[in-house]
């Protein structure tokens, strides 16, 4: 049977920052936070400058503005980033091995604790985004494997 595939190859440049803070799952935490908060206040500020820009002008008080959703922005996905890459780790030392259902543990334990804290008492609510937050940590290290 004929057989079609898609190849490419891409030659960007890459970088990567390695934070050392002496114990694997502080570095680990710490580098999803910066990593995943960076890329977080990323898409804030292009956003922003966007809308900036279809304005024509720009107040201090707008720029402070702006200013505040970037850093409110970066640092809840960080914070995001930083508890589920240290959920997972702890998932993983307990487990012993690696794969998808520590992903999908970690996800779980994740959007438990984040919607826990951030929806008032809504049970329903804070089961539905753990078992979203399983299932898209799940579906991205399955991704992982295919690349």
């Amino acid at each position: 049977m004929p057989r079609t595939a898609f190849s490419s190859s891409s030659n960007c440049p890459r970088v990567d920052v390695a934070v050392d803070m002496g114990n694997p799952f502080l570095s680990r935490t710490v580098d999803g936070f910066l990593k995943i908060g960076a890329v977080a206040a990323s898409r804030v500020a292009v956003e922003e400058t966007f809308h900036f820009l279809q304005k024509g002008s720009i107040s201090k008080g707008n720029f402070e503005d702006a200013l505040k959703r970037i850093c409110k922005e970066g640092s809840y996905w960080g914070t995001v980033a930083g508890v589920y890459i240290g959920v997972e780790y702890g998932i993983e030392r307990v487990r012993g091995t690696k794969g998808w259902k520590n992903a999908m543990l970690g996800g779980a334990v994740t959007g438990l604790l984040i919607s826990a804290t951030s929806n008032n008492n809504n049970k329903e609510k804070v089961f539905k985004d753990a078992i979203t937050a399983g299932a898209v940590a799940t579906a991205a290290e399955f991704i992982n494997y295919l690349t």
